[in-house]
């Protein structure tokens, strides 16, 4: 079940990237990240109304709100502004520098260490980056649009660990429905825009608007947490490396556009760094499932 649906989750998250792009047509960053978790929010209290899990209390509450804020709320509005800036498949490659960051919180909050392939790792994925961005000037892009990239990057990896953390004890479909919840009523303050912009939207960026609530987000976001509570986050972090490759294939079909060549070099010197630091993690984590009880 769990490499199922880790597989569907790839698949759905590299389709919000280029949905959010072509839904920028008519929808700016903020109202587009809340019609988003408005409609994430409503299908997934619709999934777990009947779920008589407990709220959480104290720590895990603060740990639903930081990853509610962070990874629904702020990851989702930084995406959508990179993508103003930048084309899906750059983007995607950027985000996932994320798998590295989990992996250098993991080595100082869960005590894991800092090995050398780690170090090495790093060096090489911030090489990537440096080569992405240096493109990215070169062929008139935005510097920005990077920046805003890697900081949903940083988001992604908050969100990723604090959930962790929650998951031991809430559900995941309860733990996914507050998490959405919290950072839909942050973006609260987007409602009037997001009204305006839906009164002139086009229709097609409209169903584009509820696929990503629907799909990405709800089902998507439910499905990472019933493999998250299941499997270590670095080992599950490290999957998401195909989102790139299928985005940017995605774009090509679907938009037409594809990253300048050296995004394309970039995107994989950040892919071979994150291979790098995380196969300890990959290796480590068989291990312990190979482990006789």
């Amino acid at each position: 079940m769990v490499p199922a649906a880790v597989v569907v989750v790839l698949v759905l998250w590299a389709s919000a990237f280029i949905a959010i792009r072509a839904a920028a047509h008519s929808f700016t960053p903020g109202p587009l990240a809340l019609l988003r978790l408005v409609v994430g929010a409503v299908l997934l209290g619709a999934i777990t109304r009947r779920s008589r899990a407990p709220m959480p209390r104290g720590r895990e509450l603060w740990l639903v709100v930081l990853y509610g804020l962070a990874w629904f709320g702020g990851y989702n509005l930084a995406l959508n502004a990179a993508e103003r800036r930048l084309d899906p498949g750059t983007t995607a490659m950027l985000v996932n520098v994320a798998p590295i960051l989990i992996a250098v919180v993991a080595g100082w909050l869960l005590k894991e260490g800092f090995p050398r392939p780690l170090l090495v790792g790093l060096a090489i994925a911030f090489a990537g980056v440096v080569v992405i961005s240096v493109g990215e000037g070169a062929h008139g892009g935005d510097a920005s649009g990077v920046g805003l990239a890697l900081a949903a990057a940083v988001l992604y990896t908050i969100g990723v660990l604090s959930q962790k953390f929650v998951l031991r004890t809430v559900p995941a479909g309860h733990a996914t429905w507050l998490g959405c919840t919290i950072a839909a009523l942050a973006m609260m303050p987007y409602a009037p825009q997001a009204v305006h912009e839906l009164g002139h939207a086009r229709t097609g960026d409209l169903l584009l608007a509820v696929y990503l609530g629907a799909f990405p987000m709800a089902l998507g976001f439910l499905l990472w947490a019933f493999a998250l509570s299941s499997t270590p986050a670095g080992s599950l972090g490290s999957t998401t490396l195909a989102v790139p490759a299928i985005a940017v294939l995605m774009s090509w079909i679907l938009l037409d556009q594809l990253p300048p060549p050296s995004a394309g070099v970039g995107g994989a010197i950040c892919v071979i760094g994150v291979v790098a630091a995380t196969g300890r993690l990959r290796r480590r984590s068989a291990d312990r499932v190979r482990q006789p009880e």
